[in-house]
């Protein structure tokens, strides 16, 4: 297999810069362990004193295509909708369309929802934050919430240093009746269980829709267990409905309101719930805390949009 180089990664990083512009984004060493690792922030924009909420799920939603199809197989998709007679418009949103009914199996379910969203943000900010590209996913998105909960919910790719570097990635969701330490306290067990587990569930996982033939031999390498010298990260994404006031003031003070509940957030967690001494693998393990106002509202509405 020819060995991958990390430019060649690097130009298949998705960079969705308008969904990003709609997310204000923090990057820093938080207290919270691994101290020396770099973790990040995340909330919903604003411009002046308004908040980007429509903006930003909208942009979301429309990279719903991006997680289905690859660059490769949405051309080859787009093509065959063309040849039927369609305009190149008509093309691409019938692709779009096939898209979102692929995604939104079990739409009707709260909690599977949740994780869509959930899985949805995971897939961009691994890319974002990271650096790694996507190389496996589940078989499919399931129709029950209680399967949803098996294996990581991406798992993606980078060279680094030579090595081959394998992103395990979970998405937590955790509505308006959970308190932040105790969601946080389950993303960390929750992930660390993955982790233990993800060797014995990859025949959940599949590659083939959304790779390009170059990134399928990879994945087969790594399912085959011939890929060499590979080495194992951990990323979880928190995302939770925050309840703490915002003074709409000015765009600037309302960013700084927001990095301190984020930094409280960090600093409020108790360092001892996290086993990294019995678990060495943590110490590769980045963060990311999305809180989002009223998200239980926003769920529902990226559910109605679907």
């Amino acid at each position: 297999m020819k060995k991958l180089q990390e430019s060649e990664i690097a130009k298949r990083l998705m960079a969705n810069k308008a969904l990003f512009a709609d997310i204000h984004l923090i990057s820093k060493k938080f207290d919270i362990l691994p101290s020396d690792n770099m973790h990040y922030g995340a909330s919903i924009d604003y411009q002046d004193i308004q908040e980007l909420r429509d903006d930003f799920l909208n942009d979301l939603l429309d990279t719903v295509i991006d997680w289905v199809y690859s660059s490769e197989k949405y051309v080859l998709l787009k093509e065959r909708e063309a040849y039927k007679g369609k305009s190149e418009a008509t093309a691409h949103a019938s692709v779009q369309r096939k898209a979102r009914q692929k995604f939104r199996k079990g739409v009707d379910d709260t909690l599977l929802v949740q994780g869509q969203f959930g899985e949805l943000l995971l897939f961009h900010f691994i890319q974002k934050c990271v650096g790694a590209i996507p190389l496996l996913r589940k078989m499919k998105i399931t129709t029950s919430a209680q399967h949803e909960r098996f294996g990581a919910d991406a798992i993606h790719y980078k060279v680094e240093n030579g090595k081959n570097v394998i992103i395990l990635g979970e998405a937590k969701t955790y509505s308006s009746k959970y308190r932040f330490n105790v969601a946080f306290e389950d993303a960390v067990n929750s992930i660390l269980n993955t982790y233990k587990s993800h060797r014995d569930e990859l025949n959940l996982y599949v590659h083939e829709d959304f790779l390009d033939e170059e990134m399928n031999t990879v994945a087969e390498a790594y399912l085959d267990k011939t890929l060499e010298n590979v080495e194992i990260h951990l990323v979880s994404i928190i995302i939770y409905n925050e309840t703490r006031k915002v003074n709409l003031t000015d765009e600037n003070d309302i960013k700084k309101q927001i990095v301190q509940i984020v930094e409280s957030r960090y600093h409020d967690f108790d360092n001892n719930k996290i086993p990294i001494g019995e678990n060495p693998i943590l110490k590769r393990m980045t963060y990311i805390v999305f809180p989002i106002w009223k998200l239980d509202e926003l769920i529902k509405e990226f559910q109605n949009q679907l």
